[in-house]
């Protein structure tokens, strides 16, 4: 959050907390709750969680994961949860709501944001990681460099990304307060962010039926 002190000094890897969104209406889906979307024998949010685990047991410095849900959406023991107030705000204001709950569990400098339909998205953290580090931490300073987000083709995947804490806090919540009923590339497209092009499993979501089948006989 804005005046939060960066973690990782010394030379450590500075820790990554992560907002997981995992709200909506999901109406490609009829309204169901893509969460607890069944597909691989598990649920795809359970998939996500577990590919960040793995991540974090293979040396990612991660630090707490936040999903942003309603409460009927089951969490893990050790994974926290957000919602906006009110409801479906929209991604920007979830993306507040995350950040605001993970600011209570102490600073973290870099905050990924991913969503529970694209359930491999995890595996482009390590890869938006070495990019944004690349960049060195007087971005966090100076503006440039924001993030690290994800490009399909011609498209950048704001919702898979890596960004500096404060810069996201910023873009989300000007002031502190969150915005609502904002589109994601109006609030997150003025930051100034390395767009890495990855087409992998970790660039895929599943936002209809028809892509669900298909991930799920892959």
């Amino acid at each position: 959050m804005p005046g939060a002190p960066e973690a990782g000094a010394g030379g450590a890897a500075p820790r990554i907390n992560v907002v997981v969104l995992a709200g909506g209406t999901a109406a490609r889906l009829g309204g169901a709750s893509k969460a607890d979307v069944v597909a691989r024998g598990a649920r795809l949010l359970d998939h996500l969680l577990a590919g960040l685990a793995d991540l974090g047991a293979e040396g990612l410095a991660l630090g707490r994961v936040c999903v942003v849900a309603p409460p009927r959406v089951a969490l893990p023991d050790g994974v926290l949860r957000a919602l906006e107030d009110p409801p479906l705000g929209g991604p920007v204001a979830g993306i507040a709501a995350g950040l605001a709950r993970l600011s209570q569990e102490g600073p973290a400098s870099l905050t990924a944001v991913l969503t529970c339909d694209a359930p491999e998205s995890w595996r482009a953290l390590p890869v938006l990681a070495g990019r944004l580090a690349a960049q060195g931490p007087g971005a966090a300073v100076s503006g440039q460099a924001a993030g690290a987000v994800v490009r399909d083709g011609d498209h950048r995947q704001y919702l898979m990304g890596l960004y500096r804490t404060r810069a996201l806090a910023a873009a989300v919540a000007p002031g502190g307060a969150a915005l609502r009923d904002v589109a994601v590339r109006r609030a997150l497209g003025a930051l100034d962010v390395v767009a890495v092009p990855l087409t992998g499993p970790e660039a895929r979501d599943l936002d209809t039926w028809e892509e669900i089948r298909a991930w799920d006989t892959p």
